[in-house]
């Protein structure tokens, strides 16, 4: 019986091996069209005054095989302005937006997404910045 058994386990265990041999499948293509790459995608400017303007750049590459145009940024209050290159972006070629934060009016910790709205077949991309705005410095006098 225990050779049957160890025969039976043989057999199984050769045709694992046999499968374990088979050839991988080639990996797909990517998408036809542009694609936006982040270098990062949060930025958090630690401990600010109330009344403090800040800015960050997010750099971003266009890593498809098509040309990437951004056509919109918006952002999730007024007290956050984004710049960002109106011209398209070629494949390879990287750019930047720029994001100023203004805290005046505000408190405690914020955190602002900016949803950008580009080519790339209906999807939108988010980049966020974050705060810890404490009270305002008292001015020395």
């Amino acid at each position: 019986m225990k050779k049957a058994v160890f025969s039976f386990m043989a057999i199984l265990f050769s045709m694992g091996m046999v499968v374990a041999q088979v050839e991988p499948q080639e990996a797909p293509e990517l998408a036809d069209g542009p694609q936006i790459s982040f270098d990062e995608t949060e930025f958090d400017f630690g401990d600010i005054y109330q009344g403090d303007k800040v800015e960050h750049t997010f750099t971003f590459t266009n890593t498809g095989n098509a040309p990437l145009i951004l056509n919109n940024v918006l952002t999730t209050c007024g007290c956050t302005a984004p710049e960002w290159p109106r011209e398209p972006i070629q494949p390879g070629e990287s750019s930047e937006i720029k994001v100023r934060f203004n805290s005046t009016g505000k408190s405690g910790r914020q955190n602002k997404i900016i949803t950008i709205q580009s080519n790339i077949g209906g999807s939108t991309s988010r980049i966020k910045i974050m705060a810890m705005v404490l009270p305002p410095q008292k001015e020395e006098g």
